[in-house]
Formats: structure tokens, C-alpha cells, sequence
């Protein structure tokens, strides 16, 4: 994958999600404003993403998020678990919103992604770990562990131990 491709998508993915949530109507609410947050404080803001949950999120930044994510097609549709046929359907609706449970989904497997970048320091080497079978998963491969919430934290908490460099 290229690395300065990468970085533009997470701009996009960037603009995209800030440009949203600065037009929810809740999102001054919640401290939020598009000139001085990022991607990753959008994460923090656990009351902004519960009313973007609540919302759905538009397939334009769904299609901007899959292209920071290494996932196939199915991989999406089996991590959503909705059809691929579906998936290729929504493409075609500029004003499809998903549903809140495909929402947080998505936003769940985006903020893995935003983390990793960020304790790897290279999106290269993140998707390299994700797609590695880890003893401390009993060989399964981080990605594999992404279709439920438990498994979600369990990655989480791995990449935040290898951030502070403890290694088990």
C-alpha cells in the first residue's frame, strides 16, 4: 500500500467525518468544531459518536473509511453482516444512511485503524500486525478477532500495551 496515498485517505476520511458531525445539530453540543479537531479527537468524544451512531453514517464516509482499511468487500459485508449485493446497492444511493448497529460498526473498526496507524507509526506495519496469526490471540490474526465488540477491545487493549511497550 502506498504510504502517502494512506495519509491523503485518512485526510478524507478526516474532512469527511468532521464535516458531518459539524453539521449535526448536536455537535456544538458536544465541543466540536471543524477547524480544530482531528480524526482521532472525534474518537474521544464518546457523546459526539453515541449521536452519530444515532444518526447512521452516510456511505460517502463509509467509502472514504474503507479506503483506510485493508478489508475486501466481503470482509466488510461479513464484519457488517449485511450481503455484499447490499454493500454494492448502498454504493448507489448518494443518500444512504446505515443503520446504527452497521454505524458503530464501522466507526469501531475505524477507530482500531486510527489507533494502530498511531501505534505503528506507519499504516504499512499496522496492517502487517493486524494480518498476523498473535500467540496472545492463540494464533489468530487481530482482524479475524473484529467481528464483535469483545474481540474489538482485545485488540485494543494488545495495541495499547504494545504502545507502552509491554509485550506479552
Amino acid at each position: 500500500m502506498d504510504y502517502k496515498k494512506n495519509t491523503s485517505n485518512f485526510a478524507v476520511v478526516n474532512e469527511a467525518i468532521n464535516s458531518y458531525v459539524t453539521n449535526l445539530n448536536t455537535a456544538s453540543i458536544f465541543n466540536f468544531n471543524k477547524e480544530n479537531n482531528s480524526f482521532s479527537d472525534f474518537f474521544d468524544n464518546k457523546m459526539l459518536v453515541i449521536q452519530v451512531i444515532k444518526k447512521g453514517l452516510p456511505y460517502k464516509i463509509f467509502n472514504a473509511i474503507k479506503k483506510i482499511i485493508p478489508f475486501t468487500e466481503d470482509e466488510w459485508a461479513n464484519y457488517l453482516n449485511i450481503s455484499k449485493k447490499s454493500l454494492q446497492r448502498y454504493s448507489n444511493d448518494k443518500n444512504h444512511l446505515f443503520k446504527p448497529i452497521h454505524t458503530e460498526k464501522i466507526i469501531e473498526l475505524a477507530e482500531v485503524t486510527n489507533f494502530g496507524k498511531d501505534v505503528f507509526d506507519s499504516t504499512e506495519q499496522f496492517y502487517l500486525w493486524l494480518n498476523t496469526p498473535l500467540f496472545v490471540f492463540n494464533n489468530l490474526k487481530p482482524s479475524e478477532l473484529l467481528q464483535d465488540s469483545y474481540g474489538k477491545e482485545l485488540v485494543m487493549e494488545e495495541l495499547n500495551r504494545i504502545e507502552h511497550g509491554i509485550f506479552g
